[in-house]
Parts: structure tokens; C-alpha cells; sequence
């Protein structure tokens, strides 16, 4: 599972819960990951000026513990 996220402004591109269509979200909690990279190929060329240089993050490699 993959997130888009802006460099620019830190916001994350994802399909909107509701519709499904494309939208910026400030929390990470309220982006809906992208199942394959060229799902997110596809969303960066369909929806990103170069301004936000975008990257990709695998979810999966974010598995550090939380420390309290």
C-alpha cells in the first residue's frame, strides 16, 4: 500500500472516501492508500504540478515501533 505525498506542502494525494476522485488531504489518517505503483503513476501525471515534487511511501516499510 502506497501514499502520495507532497514535498512542497506535505499534504497527501488520494482518492476521496466519498467519490473516489482524486484530492490533497493535510492528515495521513485521512488518506486512502493506493494498492500498486502504477496507480500512483498514473495520479501523479493525471494530478500533480512538478512544484510539489511528490513521493511515493510504501506503508509497508514504515514498521517502527511507537515509543510512549
Amino acid at each position: 500500500m502506497y501514499v502520495i505525498q507532497s514535498a512542497f506542502t506535505g499534504c497527501f494525494l488520494a482518492p476521496s472516501y466519498e467519490d473516489g476522485q482524486p484530492e490533497w488531504v493535510l492528515l495521513l489518517r485521512e488518506a486512502v492508500a493506493v494498492e500498486d505503483l502504477e496507480t500512483c503513476a498514473q495520479l501523479i501525471e493525471d494530478h500533480v504540478e512538478p512544484c510539489h515534487q511528490v513521493q511515493v511511501v510504501d506503508l509497508s516499510k514504515l514498521h517502527r515501533p511507537v515509543e510512549l
